[in-house]
Formats: C-alpha cells, sequence, structure tokens
C-alpha cells in the first residue's frame, strides 16, 4: 500500500480537472458517468457521498460533527441534497451497527462512502472485500484494499502545540489527559502532550485517565472532577462526545467561583462555543483543531473528478496544515503564543519529530 502526504487545499490543476473528471474510473456508475460528459451543469446526482458515524454521533461537536460538515460542504459545492443521489449519513449506536449502516449505504448507490474513526477499521475491510466495485474511504485507521482510500493524521503534532500551551498556561504546576478508547489514534494525541508540556517545562506534572468510551459525558465530567479537584488547571481532552463533560464540569467551577484557575483544551473542532460560561467568560483555552471535514471535500472532489486515491493512505500533519491550533481568542497573551509558533515551525521543517506513542 503506498503512504504519502497529501496537502488539503485542491490546487488550481484538480478544479481545472472537473470538466473532465466526468471520465471516471472504471468502478463509476455509466449513467452517472454520462450525466456529466456534455460538459453542462453538473446533475445533482452526479457523485453522491455519505458517511457512518462511530459511536460518538454525528452531533458529537468534535470528530464525527466535522466529517459531517466536510460532508456537507461538499453537497453544498455541487447543488447536492440530503439524501439518495446527494449526501447523507448513518449514525451508529454500537459498534454492531457498523457494517449494517455502511451496507445500508452501499444498497442505496453512493459513489463514495466513509467510515468515521478508528473503530471503523474492521467494518470497512469487511464491507470493501464483499463490494469491490465501491469506494469507500476510511478516517483514522488503515486497511489494505484498492478500493479504500485512508485518512491519517499527525495528531502528535498539533498535541505537541496543545501540551506547550497547557503547560505554559498553567499556575499549578499540574495538567491533565483525558482521552477515550485507549487506541492508536488516542494515544498519538496523548504523547504529542506529554511531549510538549515536558518540552517548556520538565517538572510538570501530568495527570493522564482514558475513560473507555467516546459516548459518556458522565464519565468525562466525573474525570475531570478529580483532576481539577487534586490542583490541575489546565485540561487536554481527545475523547469525542466523553469531552462533553470535561467541559461541564470546568463551566460549573467557573460558574460557581469566577476567579478559579480551570481551563479547557478542545479536540477536532474548534470547541470555543462549547466552554461559554457567560457572555464575558469562557473556560476553553484553544482547541487542538484536526482537519477531517477539509479531507472529506478535498477526497470527495478528487474522486468525483476521477481521481480516486484508492489503495493509498493520506497523512496530513502540520506541514500540509492538516493539524493546528485554533484562536485562543485571547486567553493565550501573545509572550505564550510566540513560544507556541517557534515550535510549531520546528515541527513542521522536520527539525523535531514527535513520537506517535508515550517514551516510558
Amino acid at each position: 500500500m503506498k503512504k504519502r502526504k497529501f496537502g488539503l487545499v485542491l490546487t488550481s490543476v484538480l478544479a481545472a480537472s472537473a470538466i473532465l473528471g466526468a471520465c471516471g474510473t472504471k468502478d463509476e456508475k455509466p449513467a452517472k458517468e454520462n450525466d456529466n460528459a456534455s460538459g453542462g451543469e453538473t446533475s445533482e446526482e452526479s457523485f453522491s457521498v455519505a458517511m457512518v458515524t462511530d459511536v460518538g454521533g454525528v452531533d458529537d461537536k468534535s470528530f464525527n460533527q466535522s466529517a459531517w460538515e466536510g460532508v456537507q460542504a461538499y453537497g453544498k459545492e455541487h447543488g447536492l441534497k440530503k439524501g439518495d443521489g446527494g449526501f447523507d449519513y448513518l449514525q451508529s449506536a454500537s459498534d454492531a451497527d457498523y457494517e449494517t449502516n455502511l451496507n445500508n449505504l452501499v444498497r442505496r448507490d453512493f459513489n463514495l462512502v466513509y467510515g468515521i474513526g478508528f473503530m471503523m477499521a474492521d467494518a470497512i475491510d469487511a464491507v470493501a472485500a464483499e463490494n469491490p466495485d465501491n469506494h469507500f474511504a476510511l478516517i483514522d485507521a488503515e486497511v489494505k484494499a484498492d478500493n479504500v482510500v485512508n485518512v491519517l493524521f499527525k495528531e502528535q503534532e498539533g498535541a505537541f502545540l496543545a501540551g506547550v500551551a497547557a503547560a505554559k498556561m498553567s499556575k499549578s504546576g499540574k495538567i491533565g489527559f483525558v482521552g477515550g478508547v485507549d487506541i492508536p489514534v488516542i494515544n498519538r494525541f496523548h504523547a504529542g502532550f506529554v511531549e510538549g508540556a515536558k518540552a517548556v517545562n520538565p517538572d510538570i506534572d501530568i495527570q493522564v485517565k482514558y475513560t473507555g468510551a467516546f459516548d459518556k459525558a458522565d464519565l468525562g465530567k466525573i474525570t475531570a472532577n478529580s483532576m481539577y479537584s487534586s490542583g490541575v488547571d489546565v485540561i487536554f481532552h481527545a475523547a469525542g462526545a466523553t469531552g462533553n463533560g470535561v467541559f461541564s464540569e470546568a463551566k460549573e467551577r467557573k460558574a460557581k467561583d469566577p476567579n478559579a484557575d480551570v481551563w479547557v483544551i478542545g479536540v477536532d473542532a474548534d470547541q470555543y462555543e462549547e466552554g461559554k460560561v457567560d457572555d464575558k467568560t469562557n473556560v476553553t483555552l484553544t482547541s487542538m483543531l484536526k482537519g477531517v471535514n477539509t479531507a472529506v471535500v478535498d477526497i470527495s472532489n478528487r474522486s468525483k473528478n476521477g481521481d480516486f486515491p484508492g489503495g493509498e493512505t493520506l497523512v496530513y500533519g502540520l506541514a500540509e496544515d492538516g493539524v493546528k491550533l485554533a484562536d485562543s481568542r485571547g486567553a493565550i497573551p501573545e509572550d505564550v503564543q510566540k513560544v507556541i509558533d517557534e515550535y510549531k515551525e520546528k515541527i513542521a521543517k522536520g527539525e523535531i519529530e514527535v513520537p506517535e506513542k508515550v517514551e516510558k
């Protein structure tokens, strides 16, 4: 399987190739190929896209939501409507739903089907093998199949910057990491956060807790309560909807005591709104952005234009603008931001290589 980096911004060459893209690949349905063959207005049903969420849900304010925003953006760009022949999603209540949902979308004849999250790997592997003429995209994991494009991110690079921010902003010298399920993608968040924090403060105290779930806000709240009560003043979560509980705990503490030193670093999407206590107070220090939405639009357009990167693994890091920190809205002072930017440049240039696993 080929693995290579791929930039998030579509080039003008790709944009210009849209007219020629109607030729498609051998796997595309002839009727849909011919919709654009005349060079006229693009048909709404020319290239349809859908996704299956993991258990975090499409409104997790994080990973799945970012992917769905990408699917919707692609649909809007091409004048598609939600539903068959356009764009859609199916939500998974448990891992038992993964294969069922994927097969459902295949039967509904979507041209490209996304599986969102590491937990979807086995289901994508099985369904792709059963449907070799269909195209799939897997986010955050890899399977070896010519009809699947794998999409990975260097979460450790963005998390490194989050660690720098947390350690520099902490007044207590204690920070925390709340992870979801103990899997490689979350390990990368964990490893980067630890490396970044220790780069600017080797003596920093870092508490780590994996909740074992991406859809249990109550576990996130309990974990955050324990950490804040022990003196932790900045928590970075990589736990999907479980992380909503971290925000809830921080907001409750801040509402009760406006002088309380409690911050949350969000994940995947800009979670500034999630940290809003009132019109003047917000507990979101920043968020580690992961360009899932942009990658979805990018790959969907490539596939529509007959350039489906099946069998490849596309990797998005700092150098490709695939991960970064969100605007802190003034929460991070200029001197700290300068340090963060210096590390960002070094990582992007390859001067610092951030490990994917925590070094024991």
